[in-house]
Formats: structure tokens, sequence, C-alpha cells
């Protein structure tokens, strides 16, 4: 049987194109060596293919029977299979050079080189990407995208032990450092064996661009500033995001915003996330023009959005980053007590912005989401932030992928959706379950809009009721809100970038 596993690897990397005939024999012993085999017999040919889950769970099912594995974990089993599939993987500099060869000819195929090889290597691992729940949910903002993350393994507990048992590390300093970049990994931190990376120069500075392990939706990249330096809005951010869509016109990228609360879980490391897709936020039109003195030849306007956006649009990039840094300090600056907004208390900055850039029918286009993170007692997680009795929903931060339209909720949700239907459709009292009771007002909130709930439609009825609850998630979020006063808010901001 081991074998026959390790003929199929070395079989799946030459049917993949990260192995050329030539490597064979060189992948098989670099196999062989990890799982402390000397000796191999070339087993029959199989009677049909397997799958790389089934071919590695039978690598780490020996490797676990051999005393190779640290613990039989989630943890340990991807820290060893990440090294068997660094036995199949190019060297970084041989991915660089394959992607600027076809770069020069189409970026898009490029990306789709560098895309197809970040999956086929299991950085991007696709049988567990693929038991994520996604579904779209219509909004009067248009169609939400709703996704369950369960891509993301549950935390081994004999790891986290472990990893609060040993020295702590300062190497890579962080998961989006260029050192990580064939890096074994440990308890605390994934193995990167079979991570690769292209550089790239925004704004004179070095970047580095891979793909997301846990790809939220299609493309979805990430682009990292290659010194470890923490995340900062200003005019270089805007000058960063247009010098990578020029690179990339089929992509988009953004950023998150710079504060805790409305800034994105790595603060410690300026980074982008982009990729080939169009969120709902991008979809949605300007509903509202706006003119800002002297910049008579950028487009703009207030977008038709739960969160209070200004789009800005344009033929020359350089005139859209300069009006953008001009709203952006504005608004860092900007009080208005009347509509709860303040720039600072107590010395303590609250105003930022989450941009995204793209091209659009050949123009530049750029989207500014004001942010503000300000807390009080009754809003203790922030006042623009998903309000408590959303929070059975969704308690975690708003980042950019949620700005743009993308709602990424918690694992727990699978099973408590799956309760809950049963629960709705027996009848029985949801209050009584512990698990679910957190969503009993909820749904007494809903179910008088229905007039039947069967097995057959009571999932599509929650589904259809998580998508609205994230648009009242993205409307807390938003400092503006979409009414008379709001957007008398709004536009006083607005004048003020006038003078």
């Amino acid at each position: 049987m081991i074998s026959e596993a390790v003929r199929d690897l070395v079989q799946y990397g030459l049917d993949t194109g990260l192995l050329d005939e030539e490597d064979r024999y060189y992948a098989r012993n670099q196999i062989l060596r990890l799982l402390g085999l000397t000796e191999y017999e070339e087993p029959e040919e199989p009677e049909k293919k397997r799958s790389l889950e089934d071919i590695l769970e039978t690598l780490l099912d020996y490797a676990a029977e051999n005393g190779l594995l640290e613990h039989d974990s989630v943890t340990y089993r991807d820290l060893f299979d990440t090294k068997l599939m660094n036995c199949l993987m190019p060297r970084p500099s041989e991915v660089s050079k394959r992607f600027r060869g076809l770069y020069e000819a189409d970026p898009e195929a490029a990306t789709r080189y560098f895309y197809k090889l970040s999956q086929d290597s299991d950085y991007i691992r696709r049988y567990r990407v693929c038991k994520d729940m996604k579904w779209v949910a219509d909004t009067e903002y248009g169609a939400l995208d709703v996704t369950v993350n369960l891509s993301k393994p549950e935390k081994d507990p004999r790891a986290i032990a472990a990893a609060k048992l040993a020295k702590q590390s300062g190497y890579p300093k962080c998961l989006l450092c260029v050192e990580n970049v064939g890096y074994a990994g440990r308890a605390d931190h994934p193995a990167r064996d079979n991570h690769r990376i292209i550089s790239l120069t925004m704004g004179r500075e070095e970047f580095g661009f891979q793909y997301s392990p846990y790809v939220y939706y299609n493309e979805h990249c990430i682009v990292f500033n290659q010194k470890h330096v923490p995340m900062k809005i200003d005019r270089s951010t805007f000058v960063k995001l247009f010098d990578f869509v020029k690179q990339f016109p089929h992509y988009f990228l953004g950023s998150n915003a710079d504060l805790p609360i409305v800034g994105g879980s790595i603060l410690t490391h300026d980074h982008f996330q982009g990729g080939c897709y169009e969120f709902a936020m991008a979809k949605a039109p300007v509903e509202k023009e706006l003119e800002f003195k002297g910049f008579e030849d950028v487009k703009a306007g207030i977008v038709k959005w739960p969160m209070s956006v200004i789009r800005l649009n344009g033929t020359d990039s350089g005139r859209i980053v300069d009006l953008a840094d001009k709203i952006l300090k504005a608004w860092r600056g900007y009080t208005d007590e009347a509509a709860f907004i303040f720039a600072e208390t107590d010395g303590e900055p609250h105003n930022t912005i989450t941009p995204i850039a793209r091209m659009r029918d050949g123009r530049f286009e750029m989207d500014l989401v004001l942010r503000n993170n300000i807390t009080t007692k009754e809003h203790p997680l922030g006042v623009y932030h998903p309000h408590e009795r959303l929070h059975h929903i969704k308690k975690e931060n708003i980042g950019l992928i949620e700005v743009m339209g993308l709602a990424v909720l918690p694992a727990r949700l699978k099973e408590e959706l799956a309760l809950l239907a049963g629960y709705m459709t027996e009848g029985k009292d949801i209050r009584s379950s512990e698990t679910i009771a957190k969503h009993a007002d909820w749904v007494e909130e809903f179910l008088p809009k229905y007039k039947t709930v069967t097995e057959e439609n009571v999932m599509d009825i929650l589904k259809t009721e998580v998508g609205r609850v994230f648009a009242e998630v993205l409307e807390d979020a938003g400092v503006y809100k979409r009414t008379g006063e709001g957007r008398a808010a709004f536009l006083r901001f607005t004048d003020s970038v006038n003078g």
C-alpha cells in the first residue's frame, strides 16, 4: 500500500505539471526519505487514479503508525503532508521565471498558472475549501455573498499545549512575512514548505504576491510588503493600489483599514487583498453624484450601499490619488458631534478609510469606505460594528471582504443552522436548546413572513434570513445611516472637503 501511495503521489505531480518526467526519480526518493524508507518496488499500474486527499491520507497513516508524527492530529498531519508536497514543488525562482514568461504575453495567463499551482501544490487545500457553505442572498443592496468558513482546521488541544510550552519564536515574525516561503512550520505556525510568492514593485516598494490558503472567492490573493511594517492608510496606499491594477487590470485590490475594530486581523504587517471577482459593492450604482472643487475631471458620487462609500472614477489615476488623499486627510480630522462622528477622543484617533481599486471599462476607479472605530459603554465593541442583537450570527470585525459584500461567518453556524432547521420544521422550542437558544428572538421575528416551513424550504429560508442579517451588519458598520438625517450628515462631510 505504501509503495502504491508513493507511486500515486509522484504521478499526481506529473499529471498536474508540478513535476517534469526528468524529476520522477528525484521526487520519489525525496518522499521515501521523509517516510524513512530505503527500499521501493514499482507497483502495477492502478485501475483508477486516486484523489490527492486519499493519497496523502494513506501516507499520513503510515507516518503515524511508524512514529514519524509527534502526535496523530490534524496539526501534525498538516505539518507532515506539507513536507510531502514539497517533494513535488519547483523552486521559488522557477515559479517566478515561469510566471514572468507567461506575464509578458498575457497577465491573465500568468495569474491562472500561479493560482492553479497554489491549488495543485495543496497550499490551497481544495478538499477543505469545498466544504465551506456558500450561498447568495438577495437584498435591497443586491446579491450578497455568504460563506460559513470550514476550511480552517480546528485548533488541536495538544498542539495548543505544545505551543504554550515551546520557546516563543520571532521567526517568521508573522504569517505574512516573506520568510514563510519554504518554512517547515511548528505547532503554533503552519507549514509553508509548498508556499511560493511572486515579487512585485508597488509605489517603489517591494511586495510579495500570493494566494490566500482559504480562498473566500475566485483567485483570492494577498499582496504583502516584503518588510514587516505595520498597516498604514495614506497617499502612498492609493498609489500602490493603482500600481497593482495597472499590472493586473483583471484584478481588484483593496486594503483593510489601519485601526483596531475596523481594521483587519493582521494590522502589524502592511498588506492588501484582491482577486478576480466582482463583489456586490462593485456592482452597486452611484445614487448621489458629487463634485469636488479642482477635480471636475474626476467623476465622484455616493454609492448605494449600507456602508458609507465615495466612488471616484477617471482616466488619470494620479488625479484620483490626489483627490482620495484630500478626502482621507479631511476625514482623519473630521468631527460632527450631531452625527456622533469624532476624529479622536483622549488622543486616540477614530477615523480612517478602507480603499478598493479596480479598472472599469478602461478607466480607473476607487471606492473609499469611511470607517470610525469609536466605542461606548452601550457598544463596547464599536458603535460602527455589528450590534449585539446580531452577534448570534456575526460578532467579528467587519474587514475588507465583508465591506465589499461577502459575509465570512463562523464555522459554528453549520451545526447551528442544521439544528435550527430541525427545530423549526418539528415545531420544537428553540429556547430549550442551549446551542441555538441565542437564535430564538431572530426566528420569532422573521417566521411570520412565511406561510409554511417544511423540510424542503427551511434551509432556503434560513439562508435568506442570514443574508438579511448580514445586510443589517453592514448597516451597523456604516458611519452614515441611510436616512434623511444620515444623508444630510454625509453631505456635510463632503462639503467640508470642498472647504
